[in-house]
């Protein structure tokens, strides 16, 4: 699909186009010399202009096409790579909170019915 940007200068220049090839040949049809003098020579650059922006958007939306095909198989392995990612970034969570908190961890690893074998800090201070 075309971006906006290039449509609306698209269409303008066509209808600048379209406007002035009318004009030249009403003035050639009427006797009209000095302006189909004038629209025939605007009309050449006029239609040089729409020819470029036609080859321009047609380019740019094969680049876009060409981009979009090849986006769709790293996405793929992209999400792939996110979901691995996350397992990691929970493992390693995980990890940090065990070193900071070592009481937490011990309680989760044995259970939450059974009891911890690893003594407590306040323990130790009361023995």
């Amino acid at each position: 699909m075309f971006h906006r940007p290039l449509r609306r200068p698209l269409a303008i220049v066509s209808l600048l186009a379209l406007a002035d090839y009318l004009l030249w040949n009403w003035s050639l049809g009427g006797s009209h010399d000095i302006l189909a003098l004038v629209a025939g020579l605007t009309l050449v650059p006029l239609l040089i202009a729409v020819a470029w922006l036609i080859v321009k958007g047609a380019t740019g939306l094969l680049a876009e096409m060409a981009r979009r095909t090849r986006a769709q198989p790293a996405a793929r392995s992209g999400a792939t790579r996110a979901k691995a990612a996350g397992s990691r970034s929970r493992a390693l969570r995980a990890a940090a909170t065990a070193r900071s908190n070592p009481e937490q961890h011990a309680v989760r690893s044995t259970g939450a019915g059974e009891a911890s074998t690893q003594a407590s800090p306040s323990s130790k201070l009361a023995a």
